[in-house]
């Protein structure tokens, strides 16, 4: 039988992580991992503040799952038209804020993946 980890211990890896959600919840990580992944495919997975991530240079992107949204995290800046589309997901310190009671806009999460790699590839130069 497959440990889970609890409450106070942090997370290996991904599927650990996922395995601590409810399944509705479930189904939504690993649809915004797979958007991600297929977004910055040179990227590594990691977990991070107890928290899934990508890194290449330095972390693209972290996201969460909460009681009642999924974070991602950090603040997306750099792109009007995409803050522009964000601005209503927008929450504290301008984290976004993905309510888990309507549609995940996954095409939004591509956008904000292909930014953030585009962001970290400046850093190659």
């Amino acid at each position: 039988m497959r440990s889970v980890p609890s409450a106070k211990t942090a997370p290996k890896n991904f599927d650990e992580y996922v395995a601590t959600q409810p399944r509705n919840v479930q189904a939504i990580l690993k649809r915004i991992r797979a958007t991600i992944r297929r977004a910055a495919p040179a990227a590594e997975e990691i977990i991070s503040y107890r928290m899934p991530a990508f890194r290449r240079n330095g972390i693209l992107l972290y996201f969460a799952a909460f009681r009642k949204h999924i974070g991602v995290f950090p603040p997306i800046r750099g792109d009007a038209r995409l803050e522009k589309a964000l601005s209503r997901y927008a929450g504290e310190k301008g984290n976004l804020r993905f309510p888990l009671d309507g549609p995940m806009p996954y095409g939004l999460i591509e956008r904000i993946a292909k930014l953030r790699v585009r962001q970290d590839r400046s850093k190659d130069r």
